[in-house]
């Protein structure tokens, strides 16, 4: 039996995306009867999107895993005891580690992770199995933004101030992002800026987002696919030939104008409209309309980092930024749009490849000797850096790869591009060790299952997109059979002879990474649960002493001499055509009704009804072209593999562009179809341009020739 405290209300935050909106939960009855209800907070003032209404509704779903589950010689699992569960996997770790070394043995996090669990994996992955190889599932998500802000700025925050900064901006330009359904409550925010008509939207389809500039409320400028970068410097050179750019703040505050003005140059809006499709017009329109303005933003999203040169354009967007004069001051400023609902927190204490707690680096010797203080080890026994997420899971089950493989919060096998590969790579290890609450795709894979708490089962700390650490407090208690990640962490490090402290209660955790964090960019040291619980504002940097940061850059930007750099980027080939001899240029994305890998949503009858299959949006024109019509199924193929998809026709999208949602298991993945090369600053896939061809085909035997080319 489920233990609840009937009636009582517990303050807490929606489980899935990085706007962390306010929630409360009231448990009604006992077995577990959780309902939700709106509570007023500054990112959604009591706004919930349907997936946070309906997220109470998984606590008591009846698939969820409540016990270990062992992988049979018959491919079956059966049940197991913990002590057996945790004693194989210690045991064969052993073994692994003599015979090919620690590095045999792979790590994979999660942007869902609390604070203190994403902390304590990044040290049991270096500590206890002493492996480098430890990634996470952020590198999808935020790692173009977070290079090319550490890089401009010193330091990387989603956004650097608060989200209602937003309210009284005159102009916002928002490139990439589909917020209207990816994050509901936040086109609050935009209700000033769309009556006065300044909002401004860069996206290849008519989203939900972009029609939001309709009737007055500002402009929706619609690129090739991939050309971003291209319209980018493009808008840089309209404000440095029109005079539009801040001199003065340029040169107070930043350094690298004159290599920009010389790259920039090249980018006259004739030569930008030949590339991108963008009339020379609106190119103009938009540097004008961001330069009057008395409060401007630039946003960016994944639309526009997940490429293989992702952290170039989100470089150009932050230039345009800082030639503008935007970036630390009161009133206007640069950020990019966190996805993951702790993918802030997550990438800032140990579970990315090059980096230790407090956003440090991990090749720094001060950084590691300070962490091995905290640790209580030697600087020596940290690894150093280890492989971002696509070459790490490139490496699954390959001679002198990896042989064993942990993940936690995340189903790599639905959303990691080239899909076909690492399902084939999963197949091949010695040892998968997956921690979950459903039996996700990847944990299909697994040789052990171990179950975990969901969000209202547990307690810790998230950071939101605006850099805002909240607590999560436990509303019920989990399953009788389930057992949190910093308790297995702490038994398997024991089982494995681990150095270091690895305690049970998350409130000691976040102790210990506050202190770990002391001085680096990302420092939490000022912050305690007392602090969060009496509900103040806290946003990092918060130091011993501080009252927290949440706008920065004001004074000075992170490197030592305080000002931000332009740095030059330019496309390495400039973008040709996007559709030649019938083929299309294939984008990925979220939906309203679905979150991530569908792992969740796909789970809640409501969502899973309104969205049940995965559906290619097309131009009418292009399907015309290709003998398709509404309602159709279609294969679409690439060199990576293949997909079907029920054809939906609409206008709102390029005529050489197809969208396919990211959301569907199986045949419906849309990364079996997705290129696995990388951005090389970031890691990043490039999801956005895969370049596919699309044919009618059949609805029979629609998982045969998937299924083949998964299992090749």
């Amino acid at each position: 039996m489920r233990v609840a405290s009937t009636g009582v209300d517990t303050a807490s935050h929606c489980p899935y995306c990085a706007l962390q909106c306010a929630m409360t939960l009231t448990v009604s009855s006992t077995p577990v009867d959780v309902t939700i209800s709106g509570r007023d907070f500054p990112t959604n003032r009591g706004g919930l999107c349907k997936k946070g209404w309906t997220a109470a509704e998984l606590i008591s779903s009846g698939d969820r895993v409540t016990q270990p589950l062992l992988k049979t010689p018959t491919g079956t699992f059966r049940e197991a005891t913990w002590e057996e569960a945790l004693d194989l996997i210690a045991a064969r770790v052993h073994d692994i580690r003599e015979e090919s070394g620690a590095d045999a043995i792979g790590v994979f996090g999660g942007g869902g992770l609390t604070n203190e669990k994403a902390y304590q994996l990044g040290k049991f992955a270096r500590l206890a199995l002493g492996t480098s190889r430890i990634d996470y599932n952020g590198r999808f998500c935020m790692s173009s933004a977070a290079a090319a802000g550490m890089r401009a700025f010193g330091v990387d925050r989603g956004l650097p101030f608060p989200v209602d900064a937003l309210d009284d901006a005159d102009v916002v330009l928002m490139l990439g992002s589909n917020v209207a359904e990816t994050m509901p409550p936040f086109i609050g925010h935009l209700e000033g800026v769309r009556g006065r008509g300044g909002f401004i939207v860069v996206d290849p389809r008519r989203t939900a987002t972009a029609r939001l500039t309709d009737d007055g409320g500002g402009m929706h400028v619609q690129p090739a696919p991939g050309t971003d970068l291209v319209l980018l410097l493009g808008l840089c050179h309209v404000v440095l030939a029109d005079g539009l750019a801040d001199l003065d703040y340029l040169a107070a505050r930043t350094l690298g104008l004159d290599r920009i003005r010389r790259d920039v140059a090249a980018w006259w809006p004739e030569r930008v409209q030949s590339v991108t499709g963008v009339p020379v017009a609106t190119i103009r329109a938009v540097a004008r309309k961001l330069a009057a303005a008395d409060g401007a933003y630039v946003l960016t999203g994944r639309g526009v980092e997940q490429h293989a040169d992702g952290t170039d354009t989100a470089t150009a967007a932050i230039n345009l930024s800082l030639l503008l004069g935007l970036v630390g001051t009161e009133h206007s400023g640069y950020g990019t749009l966190t996805g993951q609902g702790n993918g802030q927190g997550g990438r800032e204490h140990g579970q990315k490849a090059d980096q230790l707690p407090g956003y440090r680096k991990i090749t720094d010797p001060a950084a590691r000797r300070h962490v091995a203080g905290v640790w209580g080890v030697d600087p020596a026994v940290i690894p150093g850096p280890g492989l971002p997420a696509v070459q790490l899971l490139a490496a699954l089950g390959t001679p002198n790869g990896i042989r064993a493989f942990f993940v936690h919060g995340s189903n790599v096998v639905v959303s990691a591009p080239d899909a076909g590969s690492v399902r084939a790579g999963l197949k091949a290890l010695d040892l998968l060790v997956v921690c979950d609450f459903f039996l996700s795709e990847t944990a299909q894979f697994a040789d052990v299952v171990l179950p975990v708490p969901q969000w209202a089962e547990e307690e810790g700390t998230m950071t939101s997109l605006e850099g805002r650490v909240l607590r999560r407090r436990r509303a019920v208690e989990p399953p009788a059979g389930v057992r949190d990640e910093l308790w297995i962490l702490s038994e398997l490090a024991r089982r494995l002879d681990a150095p270091g402290r690895y305690d049970l209660d998350a409130e000691a955790v976040f102790d210990e990474l506050c202190r770990a964090s002391a001085g680096g960019p990302a420092d939490y040291s000022g912050i305690d649960y007392a602090l969060l619980d009496s509900g103040a504002a806290v946003h990092w940097p918060y130091p011993v002493g501080s009252t927290g940061t949440p706008r920065l850059f004001l004074d000075r930007f992170a490197h030592d001499d305080g000002r931000a750099r332009l740095v030059s980027v330019k496309p390495v080939t400039p973008p040709g055509p996007a559709a030649v001899d019938g083929a299309l240029t294939l984008i990925t994305g979220r939906l309203l009704e679905h979150y991530q890998s569908g792992t969740q949503t796909r789970r809640v009858p409501e969502l899973a009804e309104q969205r049940p299959q995965s559906e290619a949006q097309l131009h009418p024109v292009a399907a015309e072209r290709l003998g398709l019509a509404d309602g159709d199924l279609a294969e679409l193929t690439s060199p990576s593999g293949r997909v079907r998809a029920v054809v939906r026709l609409s206008p709102d999208i390029r005529h050489d562009t197809v969208f396919l949602p990211f959301h569907y298991p199986d045949s419906e993945s849309a990364n079996l179809v997705t290129r696995s090369d990388t951005d090389p600053i970031s890691g990043m896939p490039e999801f956005k341009r895969t370049v596919v061809r699309m044919r009618r085909v059949e609805a029979p035997s629609v998982e045969g020739p998937i299924m083949e080319v998964l299992d090749a």
